[in-house]
C-alpha cells in the first residue's frame, strides 16, 4: 500500500494511546520517514495535548473522535515529509521554545554554533553584564537575537528581515521569552538604512546556491521559505553585501556569520578584503557538532 494511502486510512478513534502511536509509527515508516517511532510519539503528545509522563501513566487511554482525527491529520502531513516542528508550530533552540510558521526558516541545531561563538566572544570581551547592542540580520524567528538577549541580560538588539510575516513571529517570540522590551525589529535586507552602531552582529543569511536548492532534502526545499535559502549563484550574495557595510555598522566589535558547507574560507577572505585595514583583522572559525566549519567571525576595529 502506498504510504499516503496508508496514512489516509488510519482509523484511530477508540484506539488506545499505545496502539495509536504504534499505528502512526508504522504509517511513517511506510512513508520512508527516518525516526518514525520518535516522530509518532511527538505527534501523539501534540494531538492529544498531553505530557510525556501521561504516556507512561495511562497508555491504554482511548482516543476520542476529535483526537483521532487530529492525530491522523498530523500523520498525513508527516507522511508527506512535512517536518514535525512545522506540524506542531514550534522548534526548540538553545534550551528555549520558538514559534515557527511557513514565513520563517526552521532554526536547526547547527545554528546554535553561532550562539556558542557569540557567547564565547562575549566572555572574552567582558560583555556578559555590559549594555551592548546586537544586530541580527535575517532574524526570521528571532532565534539568534532573542537567545543572545536572554543570555546577555544587559544587552539590547535589533533584528531585521525582508519578511513582515517573519518579523511578526519574531516579535511574538520576543514576548514569549520576556525580552520584548530590549528588542526592536525592522524590515531590511542588508545594512542599508540601519541607524546607529553595534558591538555585535550575528547573521544566518541565505547561503544555498540557487541551482542547488532543488536537490535539497524535501523537508527543506518544500517547507523553508525560498528567500531564506537562496544565496544567489554561488551562495555568497548576502555576505558580499554585509561585508561592504560592516565597518560602519560595527566599527569596533565582532560580526559572526553562519556559513554553508565549504564556504568558510571564501567568507573569511571576503571579510579580510572588506576590512581595508593596514593589519589583517582577526578571524575565527567554529565547527558545529558534525565537525563542519559552520561559523566565521571577524573582529572589526576603527
Amino acid at each position: 500500500m502506498a504510504p499516503k494511502a496508508y496514512a489516509a486510512g488510519l482509523q484511530l478513534a477508540g484506539v488506545s494511546v499505545r496502539d495509536a502511536m504504534a499505528a502512526v509509527a508504522r504509517s511513517l515508516e511506510a512513508s520512508g520517514i527516518d525516526g518514525a517511532v520518535r516522530d509518532a510519539r511527538l505527534l501523539v503528545l501534540e494531538a492529544l495535548g498531553i505530557a510525556a509522563t501521561d504516556l507512561l501513566r495511562d497508555p491504554e487511554r482511548r482516543l476520542s473522535v476529535d483526537e483521532a482525527a487530529r492525530l491522523a491529520a498530523f500523520a498525513r502531513r508527516r507522511g508527506a515529509h512535512e517536518p514535525v516542528s512545522r506540524i506542531v508550530g514550534t522548534r526548540g533552540f538553545y534550551g528555549r521554545t520558538f514559534k515557527i510558521t511557513p514565513a520563517t526558516l526552521d532554526p536547526r541545531p547547527c545554528t546554535e554554533t553561532v550562539v556558542e561563538a557569540a557567547l564565547e566572544i562575549a566572555d572574552r570581551e567582558g560583555w556578559r553584564e555590559t549594555p551592548i547592542r546586537i544586530l541580527d540580520v535575517g532574524t526570521g524567528t528571532g532565534a539568534l537575537l532573542l537567545t543572545l538577549l536572554a543570555e546577555l541580560p544587559k544587552a539590547t538588539g535589533v533584528g531585521t528581515d525582508i519578511s513582515e510575516a517573519a518579523l511578526a513571529v519574531a516579535r511574538e517570540n520576543a514576548s514569549m521569552l520576556g525580552v520584548a522590551g530590549r528588542a526592536t525589529f525592522l524590515t531590511r535586507r542588508t545594512l542599508d538604512g540601519i541607524e546607529g552602531t553595534f558591538h555585535l552582529l550575528v547573521s544566518n543569511p541565505p547561503y544555498i546556491p540557487t541551482r542547488e536548492i532543488a536537490a535539497l532534502d524535501l523537508e527543506v526545499r518544500e517547507y523553508d521559505p525560498f528567500t531564506a535559502l537562496d544565496g544567489g549563484a554561488d551562495g555568497l550574495d548576502i555576505y558580499r553585501a554585509l561585508a561592504h557595510g560592516l565597518q560602519s555598522a560595527v566599527p569596533e566589535g565582532w560580526a559572526v556569520f553562519e556559513v554553508g558547507a565549504g564556504q568558510a574560507k571564501a567568507v573569511a577572505q571576503m571579510l579580510r578584503s572588506a576590512a581595508g585595514a593596514a593589519a589583517p583583522p582577526e578571524i575565527k572559525i567554529w565547527k558545529d557538532l558534525g565537525h563542519h566549519e559552520r561559523c566565521v567571525a571577524v573582529r572589526t576595529h576603527c
